[in-house]
C-alpha cells in the first residue's frame, strides 16, 4: 500500500519528478477554476436566480460570517484568501469517492504547502494593518523575555497546521484501504461516506485556523 500519492510518479527527469499530487493539484485548480468561470459569469442581481448562483451565494455568505465571527470586520478583505483555502480543501476531499483519486491532501508537501501560505498570509495581512513595526513588536509582547518564545510559536503553529491536515487525511485513506482487504464491501463504503464528511470538517478546521492566526496579527494592542 502507498502511503502517500507522492508514491506515484509519471515521469521523471533529473530533479524535475512530476507525481500523482502534482497531477491532481493542478487538476483541481482547472477544474475549480473553470467551475468559478462558469458558474460566475451569468450573474444576476435582480429576478430569480439559477440553482448554481444560489448555491454560490449561500457558500459564499456562510464563509464571510464565519470570518467575521472569528473577529475579523471586514470580512470582504480575507475572502479570496479563507474562502480559495476552504473550497481547495473541500473539493480535494470530496472527490475521494472517485474511484482510484487519491486526496492531494493526503500528501505533506501539500499540506506544508498549504500551511506556508497561511503563514505568509498572517505575515502580509498583519504587516498591513499593523505596519511593520508595529508587527514586529507583537513578538516582544507581553515582553521582552517571550521573543524567542513568540517566533518559536508562529513556526510551531504553522508545523502543527500541516500535520494535523496530512495526519487525518492520510489515516482516513489508510483505514479504508484497510477495511477493503478485510471487510465486506458494503462497509468500506460506509466509510467513504463517514471519510466524506471527515473531510468537510478537516476543511472547516483547517481555514478557521487560518482565520484565528490572521485574526491575531490584525488586532492591534488597543482592539
Amino acid at each position: 500500500m502507498r502511503l502517500s500519492p507522492d508514491d506515484v510518479i509519471y515521469w521523471k527527469y533529473g530533479v524535475v519528478t512530476l507525481n500523482n499530487t502534482i497531477v491532481t493539484t493542478w487538476g483541481l485548480m482547472l477544474l475549480m477554476t473553470i467551475g468559478a468561470m462558469r458558474i460566475t459569469r451569468n450573474l444576476i442581481t435582480e429576478g430569480p436566480i439559477s440553482r448554481w448562483q444560489g448555491f454560490l451565494e449561500i457558500v459564499v455568505t456562510t464563509i464571510q460570517e464565519q470570518i467575521k465571527e472569528v473577529g475579523l470586520h471586514n470580512p470582504r478583505k480575507y475572502l479570496g484568501f479563507i474562502g480559495t483555502l476552504f473550497l481547495f480543501i473541500a473539493v480535494s476531499n470530496l472527490c475521494a469517492f472517485i474511484p482510484g483519486y487519491v486526496p492531494p491532501t493526503s500528501s505533506l508537501s501539500t499540506t506544508t504547502a498549504l500551511a506556508i501560505c497561511v503563514f505568509v498570509a498572517v505575515l502580509y495581512f498583519g504587516i498591513q494593518s499593523r505596519g511593520l513595526v508595529g508587527y514586529l513588536k507583537s513578538y516582544l509582547e507581553p515582553t521582552f523575555i517571550m521573543l524567542p518564545f513568540n517566533i518559536i510559536s508562529e513556526f510551531s503553529r504553522t508545523f502543527a497546521l500541516a500535520i494535523r491536515l496530512f495526519g487525518n487525511m492520510m489515516s482516513g485513506t489508510m483505514i479504508v484501504g484497510i477495511l477493503l482487504t478485510i471487510a465486506p464491501l458494503f462497509f468500506p463504503i460506509i466509510m467513504d461516506l463517514l471519510g466524506l464528511l471527515t473531510g468537510i470538517v478537516q476543511a472547516y478546521i483547517f481555514s478557521i485556523l487560518a482565520t484565528v492566526y490572521i485574526a491575531a496579527a490584525t488586532r492591534t494592542r488597543e482592539e
